[in-house]
């Protein structure tokens, strides 16, 4: 292993200091309502800069108060938005940092999955990365402490993404955490109307009727779909917004969700 992957996009996304970060989360995760239902075994949460998308991440996270002493570790994928590759790469780093702390990386996880062939060490995906880096402040305010597997996803098949969950997720104090945002850039009816077939397609479990518009993270996230429907789990929705609904203006714009798996 490498040393400490430093943060990307603090002070860019989300507070560069520690005390200021630390206040806006807490407030984000208090102000969103406890959603109904059972702990949540899986997740999915938006990446954006916090003002945009953080009331919705916000959601997701606050339905980890059950598990915030169960969790020990975080299976965490997300889109490479900079880096083209096959398959699934896993983060060559002792501890991803952020203002909050650094997060150990789970060895004994890693171990677990570097003989599928999908997987890979690669550093270049996760130098710039922020799909996975805004999710982990959430994650340091809401659990107790946890160690992380992060992996940037490439081209995948769900098949293929699945795998690598299978091999993870059957611990009891495993939490999958996916990052995606939802479509990009439309006017806000159009939008909402998209996201709202991308919502009820999670939700069943379908993810053939995910594409590529659909969802930045559509490659994590219907992975997550097909193991979803292989561990029984049921998904629900949480919450769906959009830039238009938090932050920004109504003629593009980003959509996000919330959705919790049990």
């Amino acid at each position: 292993m490498s040393g400490v992957r430093p943060p990307a996009v603090a002070g860019l996304f989300y507070p560069r200091d520690a005390g200021e970060l630390r206040a806006e989360v807490e407030a984000l995760v208090a102000a969103a309502d406890p959603p109904p239902g059972p702990a949540p075994a899986a997740l999915v949460a938006p990446h954006a800069g916090y003002v945009y998308s953080g009331p919705v991440a916000a959601v997701a996270f606050r339905a980890l108060a059950a598990r915030r002493d169960e969790v020990r570790r975080v299976v965490l994928l997300g889109p490479s938005h900079y880096i083209a590759f096959d398959g699934l790469a896993l983060a060559p780093h002792r501890a991803f940092r952020t203002p909050l702390g650094d997060v150990d990386l789970d060895p004994g996880a890693a171990a677990a999955i570097r003989d599928l062939p999908q997987v890979a060490l690669l550093e270049a995906p996760h130098e710039r990365e922020h799909s996975l880096e805004v999710e982990l402040p959430f994650l340091q305010v809401v659990l107790a402490g946890f160690t992380l597997v992060p992996l940037a996803v490439g081209d995948a098949s769900p098949e293929e993404v699945a795998q690598v969950l299978a091999r993870l997720d059957e611990d009891a104090g495993t939490l999958v955490l996916v990052s995606t945002d939802l479509s990009h850039y439309l006017d806000y009816d159009t939008a909402h109307t998209r996201d709202r077939a991308t919502g009820r397609a999670i939700v069943e479990l379908d993810p053939a009727r995910i594409g590529p518009h659909d969802a930045c993270g559509r490659v994590p996230l219907n992975g997550l779909l097909r193991r979803a429907r292989e561990r029984g789990w049921r998904a629900r929705e949480l919450d769906r917004r959009s830039s238009g609904d938090t932050a920004g203006p109504r003629d593009r714009v980003v959509g996000y969700g919330a959705y919790a798996f049990a």
